[in-house]
C-alpha cells in the first residue's frame, strides 16, 4: 500500500484527496441538515398530543367515583383544564357527613401524563385509582387535550407548581395525602415537583414513577446513537439528578420488556433514589416482567394492582 501510494504521481495523489473530500462533503451536509431539522423540530418529535375541545363537556364515566371539570389559570394566564375523579360511598351508602370526611381523609393521586395522548386516554387507570381507594386528578400539559398553549420542560414544570397550589391552597387536601404519579415523560415533571416540595419542607404523601427514564438525553441517546442528542435537546427531564432530593416515599414501576425507555433506564434511577423517605420507609422497585412500555395495565395489571395497593395503604395511613 505504501509502494503504490508512493508511486503515485502528485497529480494522482491530488485527484484522490479531492474525491475523498467530495465523499466527505457529500456525506456530512445531509447530516448536518438532519441535525439542524432536528434541533429546530424536537419538540414536535417529543411530544405528540391529542387534541380534543369536548374532553369537559364528556367526563369519563368511571365506576365507584365522580368525575368534576376543574380548571386552574397558569401564571401566564393560559387556563389549563381536568378532572378531579372523586369516590362515592361504597354500596349506596347514605352520603352524610361522617362519610363525606372519611372520604375526605382518602389518598388523591395527582397524576401527570406521558409525552402522548391527552388525560381521556388514562380512564382506565383512573378505574384502577378508585378501585384502590384513591381519587385522582389529572391536567391536561399546555397543547394537549382542550388546552390552548405549547409544551416544553420549563412550562410543564411551572404549572405543575400551579396545579400543586390549586390542590392543596384552593381544594384544602394536605400534601400528605398526595401521592404524585408521573407516567413515562410525565415523571420527569413529577420528580421535578417532589423534590422542589421536599426542599421547602412540604414532601407529598409519596411519589409513584411508571415507565420513565433517568433523563431524556439518556433514552434519546439510547435510541439514536449517531447523532448528538446530547447537547441538541432543550428539554432534558434529568429526574435521576433530581430524585436524591425527594424526601417521600418513592415507588418505580417499569416493564421488563419495555423497548421505549429500556427497563435499565428505570433501575438506574431506582439506584439514583434515596434508600429510604424520611420517615423511614424504604423504597420499592416493581418488575412487571410481562409488560412493555404502554400496555401495564394488561401484561401485568395482578401485580402492579396489589403494589399500588400497599404503597395506597401506607399514605392513607399517614396523620
Amino acid at each position: 500500500m505504501a509502494a503504490n501510494q508512493e508511486s503515485l504521481t502528485l497529480p494522482q495523489r491530488l485527484l484522490r484527496h479531492r474525491k475523498l473530500r467530495s465523499l466527505v462533503i457529500f456525506a456530512a451536509i445531509p447530516y448536518a441538515a438532519i441535525v439542524v431539522l432536528l434541533t429546530i423540530f424536537q419538540r414536535s418529535l417529543i411530544y405528540a398530543p391529542a387534541h380534543d375541545l369536548t374532553l369537559n363537556l364528556s367526563l369519563p364515566n368511571i365506576p365507584g367515583a365522580a368525575s368534576n371539570a376543574v380548571d386552574v389559570e397558569a401564571t401566564d394566564k393560559l387556563v389549563l383544564h381536568g378532572w378531579h375523579i372523586t369516590s362515592r360511598p361504597a354500596g349506596g351508602e347514605a352520603f352524610d357527613e361522617s362519610v363525606r370526611k372519611r372520604l375526605q381523609g382518602r389518598p388523591v393521586i395527582l397524576y401527570f401524563c406521558g409525552n402522548a395522548g391527552n388525560r381521556a386516554y388514562r380512564a382506565a387507570e383512573f378505574e384502577l385509582f378508585a378501585e384502590l381507594g384513591a381519587d385522582a386528578i389529572c391536567f391536561d400539559y399546555r397543547g394537549f387535550g382542550d388546552n390552548a398553549g405549547q409544551p416544553s420542560e420549563a412550562a410543564f414544570a411551572e404549572d405543575a407548581r400551579t396545579i400543586w397550589r390549586f390542590v392543596t391552597e384552593e381544594l384544602h387536601i394536605t400534601h400528605k395525602r398526595i401521592i404524585i404519579f408521573g407516567e413515562s415523560l410525565g415523571g420527569g415533571t413529577a420528580t421535578r415537583l417532589a423534590a422542589e416540595l421536599s426542599a421547602a419542607g412540604t414532601p407529598p404523601g409519596g411519589l409513584i414513577l411508571r415507565s420513565t427514564f433517568t433523563r431524556l438525553t439518556d433514552v434519546a441517546a439510547w435510541h439514536l446513537p449517531w447523532l448528538p442528542v446530547r447537547w441538541m435537546l432543550r428539554d432534558r427531564y434529568p429526574s435521576a439528578d433530581r430524585i436524591g432530593q425527594v424526601t417521600c416515599p418513592i415507588m418505580i414501576v417499569h416493564g421488563h420488556r419495555d423497548t421505549i425507555v429500556p427497563f435499565e433506564e428505570g433501575e438506574q434511577l431506582f439506584a439514583a433514589a434515596p434508600m429510604q423517605s424520611a420517615n423511614g420507609a424504604p423504597k420499592h422497585f416493581v418488575d412487571l416482567l410481562h409488560a412493555h412500555h404502554n400496555d401495564v395495565l394488561d401484561a401485568d395489571r395482578g401485580l402492579l394492582r396489589e403494589s399500588m395497593r400497599e404503597f395506597v395503604a401506607s399514605v392513607s395511613t399517614l396523620d
